[in-house]
């Protein structure tokens, strides 16, 4: 499992957590005047799937914590802040708060989330062995993917037609402030409030067009208008970053991290298991009655009775 899909597993279950406790009295909407009652909501929500799925992560999370306290096991901000780095990495310029943004998550939301995974990180370690050649074997069956492209920061402005691009152009190179006039005139709607700004991007990102220019042009300087199916942009190459092959050495906790997981990945769920079946779980609630009851083991089938032959069975007594 990919570390930006674990930790959308992870934050979506904290997020429905975070719904389910929100909801304890009042109303939650009015339609037209009329409100929409908390308390409806609360049972209408708890009757879901949705309210057994809540419960059932608040007590892992909750057994999680437990087994952290009773074996010592401790986890810092400073380990919280590198898993959240490596995961970051993942996301190119500004899409890291995009993604939060677009799943109602907060930053309290991603180390929560953090914080549990690195408990069961730290409970499971025992049972996970890394050797330096399944390092030096991952890395060179992989060892592209962990090259880094070059990279090209720029901003524009889209018009949709020549002499209005002919006219921006001239307004650049005469002084005027690049941002305003993409905020004025841009008709991209996902950089013109940003002044045009598109962040960080690699080759074939963009049109052909735009990337050619974005990857020869000397930094700063105002593009002439560049045609796209899109219409004309004026462009300005903000810095180039050159691409890097990488060595062992610099991915090595990368791909610790990736054979971590792989390991892990069939422990989790049989270790959580095994907590729960530990552990003394009250449920007060009806709806919720028999959610953590574990089921009795399978009726075992009786020996077979040596030498290879059927057991025979004993005569009925007679009066």
């Amino acid at each position: 499992m990919s570390k930006a899909l674990r930790i959308t597993v992870g934050l979506a279950a904290l997020l429905m957590g975070t719904a389910l406790a929100a909801c304890s009295g009042g109303s939650v909407a009015t339609v037209n005047g009329q409100p929409v009652s908390r308390s409806t909501f609360d049972q209408r929500l708890e009757g879901s799937p949705m309210g057994r799925t809540v419960l059932q992560q608040l007590v892992q999370e909750t057994l999680i914590e437990q087994y952290a306290k009773n074996n010592n096991i401790t986890v810092t901000d400073a380990e919280i802040d590198a898993r959240e780095n490596q995961i970051k990495a993942n996301f190119p310029s500004g899409s890291w708060d995009e993604m939060l943004k677009a799943r109602g998550l907060t930053e309290t939301d991603v180390r929560s989330a953090l914080r549990e995974q690195l408990i069961l990180d730290k409970a499971l370690a025992k049972d996970v062995t890394i050797t330096p050649a399944q390092i030096n074997d991952y890395f060179k069956k992989n060892r592209a993917t962990f090259d880094k492209p070059e990279q090209v920061s720029a901003r524009h402005i889209l018009v949709p037609n020549l002499s209005l691009a002919t006219q921006v152009e001239a307004d650049l190179k005469a002084g005027q402030n690049f941002s305003d006039l993409a905020k004025k005139y841009s008709t991209d709607p996902g950089t013109k409030d940003k002044g045009g700004d598109l962040g960080t991007f690699r080759r074939g990102q963009m049109v052909p067009a735009f990337d050619k220019y974005a990857f020869s042009a000397p930094i700063g300087q105002i593009s002439p208008p560049t045609k796209s199916p899109f219409g004309y942009h004026i462009i300005q190459v903000e810095s180039r970053t050159p691409g890097q092959k990488a060595t062992l050495a610099s991915v090595t906790p990368q791909i610790v991290d990736t054979l971590r997981q792989q390991q892990e990945a069939p422990l989790i769920q049989p270790f959580l298991q095994g907590l729960q079946q530990k552990a003394d779980i009250k449920v007060t609630d009806q709806q919720f009655a028999g959610l953590f009851v574990t089921p009795p083991p399978p009726a075992m089938a009786p020996p077979a009775a040596s030498g290879g032959s059927a057991a025979t069975p004993a005569p009925a007594q007679t009066k």
